[in-house]
């Protein structure tokens, strides 16, 4: 914004965790969400949007709407059936919160762009990859060298968000201001959709396979995962006054909406 290169942009939150740690823990909520649902209505009805206001304000940025793509699901050689599962897999997972929620869990995290993933998972590099949807995995055929993925996701789901120059946005029309409000809303319901059901045709395709074992995790897993997380997420908001006030708005929802 500030050489008026971009008018605007559709982008990953987190990416900008090194102007504020509040982006990283909103940006990318390890082990929060069980639906993309669960995430906009955060978002929407539950302070996150306001939040987002507030965080890009002293950038000169307007935040527009939120949305997002799909939960990711494992990719595994080895059958994962819950936390205690995790200990010592030689995992491929992005740095930062992602790495570090999974260290905590016991897992042993490896740095490995995504271009390397299925040749890691192949030679043996890894047991396992935080990669990508499921169907999207499918697609690039993890689960031919990797054939117990975890599905339905959990563990990580990324904020996505449309948002552009506060000087361009004061420019425009209030109906223009709106028009791009209501689209991006649309765009967010589209993307979240369309990847759903990719993911029920993958997911078919891989039940048919008698190669592949789908694992989905019990609730009471996905709990015990989100408590380890949620000591990371504490921790995080130690870093910054606005990942304290993230992270506060943030458990304020989770306990309301009874996530916790």
């Amino acid at each position: 914004d500030e050489l008026g290169i971009l008018d605007g942009h559709i982008t990953s939150t987190s990416y900008f965790a090194g102007k504020d740690p509040a982006f990283a823990l909103l940006g990318g909520t390890v082990g929060a969400w069980s639906d993309t649902t669960q995430l906009l209505q955060f978002m929407n009805f539950g302070g996150g949007n306001e939040l987002m206001e507030e965080l890009y304000a002293p950038y000169g940025v307007q935040f527009i709407a939120a949305s997002t793509t799909g939960l990711e699901a494992f990719v595994s050689k080895v059958p994962l059936e819950g936390v205690d599962d995790l200990k010592g897999l030689k995992l491929r997972a992005p740095e930062g919160m992602v790495q570090k929620v999974f260290a905590a869990a016991g897992a042993s995290p490896v740095n490995l762009p995504g271009s390397e993933v299925f040749t890691g998972l192949s030679k043996g590099v890894i047991d396992a990859a935080d990669y990508t949807v499921f169907s999207t995995n499918h697609a690039q055929g993890m689960h031919d060298v990797a054939g117990h993925p975890v599905y339905p996701g959990f563990h990580s789901l990324p904020l996505i968000d449309i948002s552009m120059s506060q000087k361009k946005w004061d420019r425009l029309p209030e109906d223009l201001q709106q028009i791009l409000i209501v689209a991006s809303r649309d765009f967010s319901y589209n993307i979240t959709n369309e990847l759903k059901m990719a993911d029920a045709v993958a997911v078919a395709e891989a039940r048919a396979n008698p190669d592949i074992t789908i694992h989905d995790w019990s609730a009471e897993e996905r709990m015990k995962f989100r408590a380890i997380a949620k000591t990371e997420w504490e921790k995080a908001a130690q870093a910054s006054p606005s990942a304290q006030k993230a992270y506060d708005v943030l458990i304020s929802y989770m306990e309301t909406a009874g996530l916790l």
